[in-house]
């Protein structure tokens, strides 16, 4: 019987696509391609995420072989959380997984200086019982230590715990761990899937 839920944030809780954002900002499409490229598929990113370099570290590296300029490279890193908003619909489901006595968690792969910005800004991190960030342990999905990492720390049963994410490599490996899994890609779908995962009807 499931008792915990943990979720991802990125596209499950907190809409983070960065190519949409930039054709809302009229970037050309061969700009657009390039930054999608040269900066959110970059090894910086994922150095980030699991918090082996700085921001200011990650632009260095990636300046010399980007035909981005430095000052464009920064931008879009500045950019980081305004590219974000919360997705209100799966947003409260927390509250209404609370009244029916799960526990809620997060783990998420995060670059840690935005975490600190969204995790105070955004009203639902309230909710949370806990979580981890990938950063902050110095640890990434799919990588399997993060989520034995999260169930230590917690006390949690694997076998009573779902883990919600929109990578199927990253539900794989917390199944790989004893968790049950359920993948989103953002589908509004997404109550109901979960409703079924968990035979309960969730009111909202």
């Amino acid at each position: 019987m499931v008792r915990n839920i943990i979720f991802d944030l990125g596209n499950v809780l907190i809409s983070f696509i960065p190519s949409e954002y930039l054709k809302k900002l009229n970037y050309p499409a061969n700009i657009r391609n390039t930054i999608i490229h040269d900066i959110f598929q970059s090894e910086e990113w994922k150095k980030l995420d699991n918090g082996d370099i700085t921001v200011r570290e990650a632009i260095d590296s990636i300046v010399p072989r980007s035909a981005l300029k430095r000052e464009e490279i920064a931008l879009v890193f500045n950019l980081r959380a305004d590219i974000m908003f919360p997705l209100d619909d799966n947003v409260r489901l927390l509250p209404a997984l609370k009244k029916q006595g799960f526990r809620v968690y997060y783990l998420s792969n995060f670059h840690m200086d935005i975490f600190e910005i969204v995790s105070h800004d955004y009203y639902f991190f309230r909710y949370f019982d806990g979580g981890i960030i990938s950063a902050d342990v110095k640890l990434s999905k799919p990588d399997e230590r993060i989520y034995r990492l999260i169930l230590k720390k917690y006390s949690l049963k694997p076998e009573e715990s779902l883990y919600i994410d929109d990578i199927e490599e990253n539900v794989m490996a917390a199944e790989k761990v004893g968790m049950s899994g359920l993948l989103t890609f953002g589908s509004p779908k997404f109550v109901a899937d979960l409703e079924k995962k968990l035979d309960i009807k969730i009111s909202v």
